[in-house]
């Protein structure tokens, strides 16, 4: 057994972030060959091998964490303090959207016709699809927090509400994909398009993630991996779901309501 003089967890060597990162490397240039209408292997490849990479990746620090004990108080902090970091540069990186959004439709171009909706563009009714969306996103953001209490105070609702939020995330996504499928305009149609479905694609993308991340955290739970005292991996997909909720507010707001 090694001894350290210190709190802090050294990582063994891993093949995973070189493999991870040649998995990404190849995605890419598959999804090049995909947009250009060419064969799509090289894209599946790329995605199914990021996808093993990271689940053994994720296995080993759940064994860190979990088993081997290696995650002190100070790794801890800095654990959080990295994933506050991460969630900080998801901030600035939809407020670079919303500055486009705001950009493109404040002072619409006279190619558009001078106003926003361009005209012949017609856009959801925010009270409908979107509002549902938006209520099933509030409702997951209580049943996650309601989820993470029940954890603190040891009470059983804790599995039962985490699932209920992944199964509100795949709902969503769901209605997201109807409607993206019953849209009246594309990518294609001018400014509008292709900034509300960057807007509203990076944020599924997210969600997407989000109740990934839950759903692996559920499935932790099944097997007692948490407990009231030691529940990183948990409280850091809550983190990011709250960001995720807050996010879709503001879509809500300025590109259903407000920019329709």
């Amino acid at each position: 057994m090694t001894f350290f003089n210190h709190p802090f967890h050294l990582v063994s060597l891993s093949p995973w972030p070189i493999l991870g990162s040649l998995s990404i490397f190849t995605m890419i240039f598959g999804m090049v060959d995909w947009f250009n209408e060419y064969s799509n292997i090289q894209n599946i490849m790329g995605m199914s091998s990021l996808t093993l990479i990271s689940y053994q990746w994720w296995r080993d620090v759940t064994r860190e964490s979990t088993w081997q004990g290696l995650h002190t108080l100070k790794v801890f902090k800095g654990l959080q303090l990295g994933m506050i970091l991460f969630i900080t540069s998801e901030i600035f990186f939809f407020i670079s959207f919303f500055w486009l959004f705001f950009h493109m439709s404040l002072s619409p171009d006279i190619e558009l016709g001078l106003i926003w909706p361009p005209k012949g563009i017609i856009f959801f009714n925010p009270i409908e699809i979107p509002l549902l969306n938006t209520m099933i996103l509030l409702l997951s953001g209580f049943s996650v927090t309601w989820s993470h209490y029940s954890l603190l105070t040891k009470k059983k609702e804790f599995k039962f509400s985490l699932l209920l939020t992944c199964l509100l995330g795949i709902y969503f996504t769901l209605i997201q994909l109807y409607e993206y499928m019953e849209s009246s305009f594309s990518l294609a149609d001018s400014t509008f398009g292709s900034t509300f479905f960057l807007m509203t694609g990076f944020h599924g993308i997210h969600v997407f993630v989000g109740t990934s991340f839950l759903t692996v955290n559920y499935f932790r739970s099944l097997k007692d991996h948490f407990s009231s005292k030691h529940h990183f991996g948990f409280e850091a997909s809550a983190w990011y779901w709250h960001f995720v909720d807050v996010v879709w507010l503001f879509l809500y707001l300025f590109v259903y309501i407000i920019g329709s």
